[in-house]
């Protein structure tokens, strides 16, 4: 499947793909920033990659939390870094008019947890011909996204990622079970573990979602040791001045000694 996505380089069936960058677009200097030492990285470990960016954040914890730039600038932006470092590109959309005109501006259209079952919404991404990876809800067993995987391919699109992001464990926490992973696989999806929204700590009283970063490796080990074809990882140059999910994300300078030992770790269990 991932050969039919458009410019996504170094293809190593041995290896993982990636989807990393910021949660969300803040500004095209911070966005470039992100893609060219990510883009570097996966370049020299040749590990096929796509960056990742919200044009908007529809939903917020708090009224006054950041939301976005504006779309059509938001927008813009994406699609000048996936054309500067001709890598493929992918934003979350939020209702069905969303889904034709992101379209115009990415490659791959990311259903959020909260909306992995919202049947409409799911039906436009797939008519709009682009891969459309569907994360798995908080509250859904992996077994039920076969469901949700349906609802695009009766679309006549088959290009569907299905990304694992924890499940709901009491108000303020998550688990990730890692037979989730092969689940999935079993109904010949590509299957994304996302590292970071996993160890979301959600519904905090102060309205702002925490996270446990420190276990992002932890996290990424086990799914890569599981067999998962991809990893998803937000991350930033500056995560205390983030303007959104900064609680959650990986410092930038982290991310390539981490991918070094990921693919140790992929080369020792697959060879």
């Amino acid at each position: 499947m991932l050969e039919q996505i458009p410019r996504l380089k170094d293809l190593d069936s041995r290896n993982f793909f990636l989807i990393a960058g910021p949660c969300a677009i803040e500004g095209e200097a911070v966005a470039f920033e992100i893609a060219e030492q990510v883009h570097a990285i996966c370049k020299r470990l040749h590990i096929p990659y796509i960056f990742k960016g919200s044009y908007r954040k529809a939903n917020r914890s708090r009224l006054d939390s950041f939301t976005g730039i504006g779309d059509e600038k938001a927008l813009n932006i994406l699609k000048a870094v996936g054309a500067h470092f001709d890598i493929p590109v992918t934003t979350d959309i939020h209702t069905e008019s969303e889904a034709a005109m992101a379209a115009e501006y990415v490659d791959v259209l990311q259903i959020p947890a909260f909306l992995c079952r919202q049947t409409s919404l799911l039906i436009a991404a797939g008519q709009a011909g682009k891969v459309v990876n569907i994360k798995k809800g908080q509250f859904v067993s992996p077994e039920a996204m076969r469901f949700a995987m349906e609802k695009v391919a009766e679309t006549g699109n088959s290009k569907i990622i299905l990304t694992e992001r924890g499940t709901t464990f009491g108000y303020q926490d998550l688990v990730v079970d890692f037979r989730s992973i092969p689940i999935m696989q079993s109904f010949d999806a590509t299957v994304v573990l996302d590292c970071t929204h996993s160890l979301q700590q959600p519904n905090q009283s102060t309205g702002v979602t925490g996270g446990r970063p420190a276990l992002i490796e932890t996290i990424a080990r086990a799914g890569v040791a599981t067999g998962v074809d991809g990893l998803f990882i937000e991350t930033h140059p500056r995560p205390a001045e983030a303007k959104s999910d900064g609680a959650n994300m990986l410092p930038l300078d982290k991310l390539e000694p981490l991918l070094e030992r990921l693919v140790r770790i992929r080369e020792a269990a697959f060879q």
